[in-house]
């Protein structure tokens, strides 16, 4: 089944075009990930996808609607989880979740939910009181409290710990394992690896990559990534005159990023200008491909921009 289909979507804020015909679809139980450093759109597609936003142009369906025209059936029926969200400071986590449990028909257990994220002994505190950490676990069982078919996921672990990061992982899988479709926004590239069932990347409103994070790095032949920190001083033409190195990245404070098809011939050149040049490497590391080493190949930027 289809949960999501979208086709040639258009929005124009002025002079500028948030969505540039955008079209994807989106399949029932999996987890679907959508990449983009901010300004690319994501959030006026996930919006326009909700019903919150009306579209310039294109067509869109949500769970077999229109988000527009059958927003209120729609919204019955989807989860939300924003990256910020502002709820009752002064009410206690269970009569939070029991007043939310009373805005649907169909609300799942409060108690279950929170015997799921482990806050069942935080029943009877008040939200204020709660660490950060325990706040995001709250607002994520929110967008479950409803029972939704389809869950919408804006950076769900943004400023977590990683045991906490971790744990959110495992009820987005369980989430999946009971049938439920999840549409996950993030920054952090190795949650869509590890999550993602596919992933579109988006950039100044279009899409410019779409599959599984495996068939994305191994289809545009990604390569290897020497990241290093150097004490002297190093003009980063030296590291591109390099042979085999096709890419500098210079992070600032003396830390580069070098990417090269093979990397044993490039860390011999290096250590040897390191040698001649008189500098120092530190933290040197050889990574393998990831999700923003193609989002890097495709726009030249990182996610986080």
């Amino acid at each position: 089944m289809k949960v999501i289909q979208v086709q040639d979507l258009r929005k124009a804020y002025g002079e500028v075009r948030a969505v540039d015909g955008i079209s994807f679809t989106v399949h029932e139980g999996e987890i679907f990930g959508f990449l983009g450093p901010n300004g690319a759109g994501k959030t006026t597609t996930i919006e326009i996808i909700e019903g919150y936003k009306k579209a310039d142009a294109g067509t869109v369906t949500t769970l077999g609607l229109d988000p527009r025209r059958d927003g209120y059936a729609v919204k019955e029926r989807i989860g939300i989880m924003l990256q910020e969200t502002n709820l009752y400071p002064d009410l206690r986590v269970g009569e939070l979740l029991r007043l939310f449990a009373s805005y649907y028909p169909n609300a799942a257990d409060p108690d279950a939910l929170l015997e799921m994220i482990g806050l069942e002994e935080k029943k009877r505190a008040f939200f204020r009181e709660l660490s950060g950490g325990q706040k995001q676990r709250v607002v994520f069982v929110l967008a479950l409290i409803n029972d939704p078919a389809l869950l919408f996921l804006d950076e769900p672990t943004a400023g977590l710990d990683p045991q906490s990061r971790r744990a959110i992982w495992e009820w987005i899988r369980l989430a999946r394992e009971k049938g439920k479709t999840v549409f996950l926004t993030t920054h952090y590239i190795e949650e869509a690896e590890d999550l993602c069932d596919r992933v579109a990347i988006i950039d100044r409103g279009k899409i410019i990559a779409l599959d599984t994070p495996k068939r994305l790095m191994a289809d545009l032949a990604v390569e290897q990534r020497i990241e290093f920190v150097i004490q002297g001083r190093l003009d980063a033409g030296r590291l591109k005159a390099i042979p085999g190195v096709t890419q500098v990245m210079d992070e600032g404070a003396g830390a580069f990023t070098i990417y090269a098809p093979e990397a044993q011939s490039v860390l011999k050149s290096l250590i040897a200008l390191a040698e001649a040049e008189g500098f120092a490497l530190r933290g040197l590391t050889v990574k393998g491909a990831t999700l923003e080493d193609v989002f890097i190949q495709l726009t030249g930027r990182r996610i986080r921009t």
